[in-house]
């Protein structure tokens, strides 16, 4: 089994929503979060959202107010809900496990990924 595999992405027209899932190895639990990154053609890979294992949740500026991340450690699922989609919102998204807790001594870090899925939206 693949430590972490993305799904749910696919095309949509401006305004519309899509939830992207991430189904992750059990040990990630144990990590000290978990989260979401895109890469748009021509442009780096950006941060859009993590959890943390207390429940803490960061969003990218950009996405602040659509999009919300959640989890159920108990099925080890992420998902990302997408709303009022911008075709700029047009990318590859990774889902991403944090380094291990024990390692961690300042900030959770990102450290594992998945392949990711291609999320299009089209005017």
């Amino acid at each position: 089994q693949a430590p972490l595999v993305e799904s749910g992405g696919g095309s949509v027209q401006t305004g519309g929503s899509l939830k992207l899932s991430c189904v992750f190895a059990e040990h990630f639990n144990d990590h000290c979060g978990l989260g979401w990154y895109r890469k748009a053609p021509g442009k780096e890979r950006e941060f859009i959202a993590s959890i943390l294992t207390d429940g803490t949740k960061e969003y990218a500026v950009v996405v602040r107010g659509r999009f919300d991340i959640s989890r159920d450690s108990s099925k080890n699922m992420l998902y990302l809900q997408m709303n009022s989609l911008k075709t700029e919102d047009t990318a590859v998204y990774y889902c991403a496990a944090g380094a291990p807790t024990e390692l961690v001594t300042t900030s959770c870090y990102f450290a594992f990924w998945g392949q990711g899925t291609q999320v299009t939206v089209s005017s």
